[in-house]
């Protein structure tokens, strides 16, 4: 817009010279005094501060703990978190029915986090919490069924039959799964029993 103000003075300049008449010179000096005055105010205005751009703040890193012990009882598992010196106030908790995950914040300068994505069974989160001690932390799982984990993580059973098998091929699965998974014994053991049951096969 300044460029076209001092064009505008210019000829304004231009024509206050060639005017012969009193009232047309003061209307062309009142209006280039109006314009000049214009200029002096626009140029003592500060100029407007650059627009901050909002800069997303970086995720925080995490070291993750994975060496822990548990054990447990008919209505809870307990996991011990091997971490010392963390405050209540640094640690956070996110249970769901099958998992859990723990946040430590802030402790020596680094992040930490522990946690399980899918648990042997579920769990009531609302029942589970987790213990800040001085020297670990204790995370309370609340089982919901009274019954014995063979694991702490989620295991595909082996041992259970599939329904669209005919019962004699899921016997003989079985059989195979428990002489892969057994003992030397176990072994000798389900050999004998395949071999009495072909003789008795073949007797028939």
């Amino acid at each position: 817009m300044a460029p076209d103000v001092m064009d505008d003075l210019q000829e304004l300049k231009a024509l206050l010279d060639q005017a012969k008449r009193p009232r047309v010179k003061s209307l062309l000096s009142a209006e280039i005094e109006r314009l000049q005055k214009g200029l002096i105010e626009n140029e003592a205005k500060p100029a407007a501060p650059l627009e901050k751009i909002p800069v997303a703040a970086p995720e925080p890193r995490y070291t993750t703990v994975d060496s822990f012990s548990w054990d447990q009882d008919d209505k809870s598992v307990k996991i011990y978190i091997g971490i010392e010196g963390a405050s209540a106030d640094k640690v956070s908790s996110k249970f769901q029915d099958e998992s859990f995950e723990i946040k430590i914040e802030d402790l020596g300068g680094k992040n930490y986090r522990c946690g399980v994505p899918r648990l042997h069974k579920p769990i009531d989160p609302a029942a589970s919490n987790v213990i800040v001690k001085p020297k670990r932390l204790v995370v309370v799982l609340k089982k919901m069924a009274t019954a014995r984990w063979t694991d702490l993580h989620y295991k595909e059973d082996k041992f259970k039959p599939d329904e669209g098998k005919n019962p004699m091929a899921g016997i003989m699965d079985l059989m195979k799964n428990m002489y892969d998974e057994g003992d030397d014994n176990m072994k000798k053991t389900i050999a004998q029993a395949w071999t009495d049951a072909r003789a008795k096969q073949g007797g028939l």
